[in-house]
């Protein structure tokens, strides 16, 4: 189903566009989710640790090519408000090669240097077999995140966000089948936790690839648009490659942050991949609302309707604050029963670190979607580098404070968690006064594409 982003009630069209992203994205996460479950109840803390640690690492991945996407799918959205069909099968051409190219590079990447990989992770040595098991299997899964991510973010650039959380959710079920199969029916162990996961992330990526073919072939780039225009790639590459950076330097940082976790030791790392996992699920839906609320600029911004945008604005800003306040407060009451579902209530090691994490980062997740929200507008808007800037400070500082503070005794671990809002925090400020500073600047420009 497609919704036009550009007709109809702001607040309602928003929310109704992001509601499949949110649903979808919640049902990616229980790729992870289910190997977490499933690992840690089975094959106990050290096992959990190490998948836990591997989800940090490919989050970092996959975000290379999630952001390659998002950053195309702003280009798409913008060609799709401006009708120009010609100019979009262009762009979905030149974003195809570069994406594809760079898939290509990641994976072999990812495959010849897997053990400095883990050395610089600091993997400790009783999860250090596990988890090179675990992601000598996953990696193999890289392309079919690319195709899933290219052919999603290219529906939902033209108000398509359904067809995605319908494949997404057949591949997590079969996920979940698979799991129980490998690890608990054949006990195959990591290495079956991870098969599991890459075979159902090929069903949804070439699920998705059919689907546009089929559903969406006035997409999809003739013969005549088979060329790769310098003007064309040099304004895909600038999109692409700005928010990819944007999306690689933060997971880069939260990479790092989970090197200085694996430093305190086994119970600490497996606190940490729950409350990572709980983490998921609790600010992602605000997460994928800042990419519709992106979409939703963008295609406006194509369509020369600036009201709307900042009605859009206004809306957003609104929706977003509220869910992360409630959905705080439901974490910081809660945080020992949630971590009750990943972590056996034997292990109260585990479970006393994970309620402190997730009472003090946890508290904090309006922080985290103003965030979002400056980071989607930024990019919608034409100005990528700035969500780059924000990204460097909120992470930067996550990672100085995160070595810097669990190093004093007064903090220990509690630093790092720390060091998440405190980064959030200080990026939204910065985001803010730039807003601030050059609204005029930008509203001249939405006036000046109103016509």
């Amino acid at each position: 189903m497609r919704r036009d982003l550009t007709a109809g009630p702001v607040a309602k069209t928003m929310l109704l566009f992001s509601l499949p992203l949110i649903a979808g994205d919640m049902l990616q996460q229980l790729y992870n989710v289910a190997d977490t479950l499933i690992v840690g109840r089975f094959l106990g803390a050290a096992a959990l640790g190490a998948v836990g640690s591997a989800y940090t690492l490919m989050t970092f991945l996959t975000s290379i090519l999630l952001g390659l996407a998002l950053g195309s799918g702003a280009v798409f959205s913008v060609e799709w408000g401006r009708r120009d069909l010609e100019e979009l099968r262009r762009s979905v051409f030149s974003s195809f090669c570069l994406i594809a190219l760079i898939t290509a590079a990641l994976t072999a990447f990812s495959f010849a240097f897997l053990d400095g990989i883990l050395r610089f992770l600091q993997v400790p040595a009783e999860n250090y077999a596990l988890m090179r098991a675990y992601l000598w299997v996953i990696f193999l899964g890289i392309p079919a995140t690319f195709l899933y991510n290219f052919f999603a973010c290219l529906v939902r650039a033209v108000g398509d966000s359904a067809a995605p959380l319908v494949f997404l959710g057949l591949s997590a079920a079969v996920n979940i089948v698979l799991d129980l199969w490998f690890v608990v029916g054949l006990g195959l162990g990591v290495e079956g936790a991870a098969a599991a996961t890459v075979i159902a992330q090929y069903l949804s990526g070439v699920a998705m690839a059919a689907y546009t073919a089929l559903r969406w072939p006035q997409l999809l780039p003739g013969r005549r648009q088979w060329r790769l225009g310098q003007e064309n790639l040099a304004r895909i590459a600038r999109f692409s490659l700005l928010t990819c950076a944007q999306q690689s330097v933060m997971n880069f940082g939260i990479l790092m942050v989970q090197g200085r976790v694996n430093s305190f030791g086994p119970a600490v790392m497996a606190a940490f991949a729950a409350g990572v996992k709980i983490d998921a699920f609790a600010y992602m839906p605000v997460q994928d609302f800042g990419n519709a609320f992106s979409t939703f600029v963008a295609q406006n911004y194509g369509a020369g309707k600036p009201d709307r945008i900042r009605r859009g604005m206004a809306a957003a800003v609104g929706c977003a604050a509220g869910f992360s306040a409630a959905v705080s407060a439901v974490v910081f009451l809660f945080a020992r029963p949630l971590m009750g579902i990943f972590v056996e209530a034997a292990e109260t090691e585990i479970l006393d670190i994970g309620v402190q994490y997730l009472r003090i980062e946890g508290a904090f997740y309006p922080a985290i979607g103003c965030l979002f929200l400056f980071y989607g507008l930024y990019r919608a808007v034409g100005i990528p580098s700035m969500s780059m800037v924000l990204t460097v400070i909120s992470l930067g500082t996550r990672v100085a404070l995160a070595y810097g503070l669990s190093a004093l005794p007064l903090f220990g671990v509690a630093g790092i968690w720390w060091s998440v809002p405190i980064g959030w925090l200080l990026a939204d400020a910065v985001g803010l006064v730039y807003w601030l500073a050059r609204r005029r600047s930008i509203e001249a420009a939405l006036t000046a594409a109103g016509g």
